[in-house]
């Protein structure tokens, strides 16, 4: 019998984290995701940095938010015959809130990276929440983590010899 209250007890956590997975969901939908779009909102208002947020939702319970820097010309540009260059795009990084499959908060940050140009650097998750623990400075610490690491990103150079940004030079042997 010592068995089966084990599995007892066992089906009943199981019970307890579907049912978490549910009210996350409504907590998402109800105001945590309003309350994300808007206090990105005011900290970019307030520190003047040039981004914007913005919703990706084409799978329901796995949506994003995402902080994005943009895209811009890298000036870089590459020869694409006679005298004909393409310009090669820059994407600047995101900070990214996106739901997980439990309705738990994965919380990212997506390095910038310059397309045809190496390999994209993975993102770097900062921390996976449930909806009560995403507090207000929490939200000023990630942009302040964002901020650091992109800026580190577009810093690079060999002061740190183990330092990775995230792409191999094309000058290597291939």
């Amino acid at each position: 019998m010592q068995d089966l209250f084990n599995l007892k007890r066992k089906v009943n956590t199981y019970k307890e984290v579907l049912e978490n997975t549910q009210n996350y969901r409504q907590q998402w939908h109800e105001h945590l995701k309003n309350h994300i779009i808007q206090t990105l909102v005011d900290v970019i208002k307030e520190t003047g940095l040039e981004a914007t947020v913005t919703t990706k939702g084409e799978i329901e319970n796995l949506e994003a938010i995402v902080l994005s820097l943009g895209d811009m010309g890298s000036g870089l540009s590459q020869h694409v015959g006679g005298q004909m260059k393409r310009e090669l795009v820059k994407h600047n990084g995101s900070l990214i809130y996106q739901q997980l499959f439990n309705g738990k908060v994965i919380v990212l940050i997506q390095y910038p990276m310059i397309e045809n140009y190496g390999e994209p650097r993975p993102p770097k998750t900062i921390a996976i929440y449930r909806p009560e623990e995403l507090k207000e400075p929490f939200f000023v610490r990630h942009v302040e983590d964002f901020i650091k690491e992109i800026t580190d990103w577009e810093d690079y150079d060999d002061d740190e010899p183990n330092k990775r940004i995230g792409f191999k030079m094309n000058f290597e042997n291939q």
